[in-house]
């Protein structure tokens, strides 16, 4: 059984492995994401409902989306909509480019809008939680997007409000104390974050971890990411696989996610349906030995 977790002042129970839909942004043979830089593999739409529905049986209950993740909020709605019950919806607005510059931005109609779609294509009348999606500084303060994200609020489409953001901007929105949650990324191969996670955990904050297989570096990758030559560089030079050989890369690097205490859930994408059955495995197990974080760190913080 995979361990749950209280998301912050939302005080919903999540499972510590949540679902990331990115990867089911498209079709193979569909152009690649202009958001992601990433190639469509989905190979066809009904795998798009096996996937989404292998992630419910499993017992994953968070499920993370964005608009600018393709199809993926329309194979929401379309193969789990029936199974609102089983899980909490968590989508983004904002920063969301299209040929029609009126979709482009943080404007308050923008954001009006994207949600108002978000809804149509994921069948339901309110999500759990909607994220601003890594506005900068300068955008959040211009453009007025935190009132407008409590106003959606406010007209009952969101029940908790939160942002997806980076180390450089999360003290300053942290001190407003306005977000329920704050999604970022965090590995073993991103130690960086470890501490300000804490930090908004302490402060009643709900913390959604993207990135927590190290963007998928140890198993592979995908070289076109954007930190992937980053990321690469500290595996290799830690030598980190030959210090737990027994263990296969992906699961070392999900558990090593999860021995942070203070993580409430991982959002993990993938289309492999063993994928799924391995990453649930791994997080049942749980974090790591102590003692073996504690090598981990510093080996990694050791070549940074």
């Amino acid at each position: 059984m995979i361990p749950k977790a209280t998301l912050g002042r939302t005080g919903l129970e999540v499972t510590r492995l949540g679902f990331g839909a990115m990867d089911l942004r498209g079709l193979a043979g569909e152009p690649p994401s202009a958001w992601s830089g990433l190639p469509s593999r989905l190979p066809n739409e009904e795998h798009a409902g096996k996937v989404l529905n292998a992630v419910l049986d499993a017992g994953i209950n968070f499920i993370d989306t964005a608009p600018s993740y393709g199809r993926s909020e329309e194979f929401i709605g379309r193969y789990v909509s029936q199974r609102r019950s089983e899980f909490f919806l968590a989508t983004k607005c904002g920063n969301y480019w299209r040929d029609d510059p009126d979709w482009a931005g943080w404007s308050p109609m923008t954001l009006r809008r994207s949600i108002d779609e978000s809804l149509r294509h994921l069948k339901t009348d309110c999500v759990d939680l909607l994220q601003l999606h890594n506005p900068s500084l300068e955008e959040a303060e211009e453009s007025g997007c935190i009132e407008t994200l409590k106003e959606i609020q406010a007209q009952g489409k969101t029940r908790f409000i939160g942002i997806s953001t980076i180390l450089s901007r999360m003290e300053t929105f942290l001190d407003l104390g306005i977000f329920d949650t704050f999604q970022l990324p965090y590995s073993l191969l991103q130690p960086e974050y470890e501490g300000i996670i804490s930090k908004a955990a302490h402060l009643g904050a709900g913390t959604i971890i993207r990135g927590g297989m190290g963007e998928g570096v140890p198993a592979g990758g995908h070289p076109t990411r954007v930190d992937y030559d980053k990321l690469k560089g500290r595996w290799d030079e830690t030598g980190t696989a030959k210090l737990v050989p027994d263990m296969e890369p992906a699961e070392l690097t999900l558990r090593y996610t999860l021995s942070h205490p203070d993580v409430h859930t991982v959002i993990v994408g993938t289309q492999n349906l063993e994928h799924i059955a391995a990453n649930v495995s791994a997080a049942a197990r749980g974090g790591l030995e102590p003692r073996l974080v504690d090598e981990l760190r510093g080996r990694v913080i050791a070549g940074i």
